[in-house]
């Protein structure tokens, strides 16, 4: 199941269980865990993308780490919410890790990237720092958003 209805992810999942959240680049996929309760969620590892089934298969060892139940993906829609060619990029990625038989919730990232900037600038992380670090951070804003929308519905 892959849905943008928050609702619809929560009824799918068990109570309770830690999901992945996931920035997805070009380059990178940050990725970040949340605890079972959902209660924080805290950046993890960055995968440097080379050929899907290699990003698939760095994704499948930390899910099954983890014990992940359900996967939310950053949905890079355009500042007027449209989708743009990253976000039907996104929706693909997204439907080729359908097969993992795990929820999936495509969560709108507009504003994590520049959330996680601005964070980073306020800290004096030199520009080589915040770049190695954003994608990460990202993934962990997207995630804390939605585990938030998650526990107060």
């Amino acid at each position: 199941m892959i849905s943008t209805d928050q609702a619809q992810f929560r009824a799918a999942l068990p109570n309770g269980g830690r999901l992945i959240g996931m920035d997805v680049g070009t380059k990178t996929i940050g990725t970040a865990l949340c605890d079972a309760g959902w209660s924080f969620a805290s950046p993890a590892e960055l995968i440097r993308r080379t050929k899907f089934t290699a990003d698939k298969t760095a994704l499948t060892r930390i899910i099954t780490a983890q014990a992940v139940v359900g996967i939310v993906i950053g949905l890079p829609l355009s500042m007027d919410g449209t989708d743009s060619p990253r976000t039907q990029s996104t929706r693909a990625f997204a439907r080729n890790l359908a097969d993992l038989r795990l929820p999936i919730l495509l969560w709108d990232e507009r504003w994590s990237t520049v959330a996680v900037e601005r964070v980073m600038i306020e800290q004096d992380l030199s520009r080589a720092k915040r770049a190695e670090r954003v994608d990460n951070l990202a993934a962990a804003h997207i995630l804390q958003a939605a585990i938030d929308a998650l526990v107060n519905a």
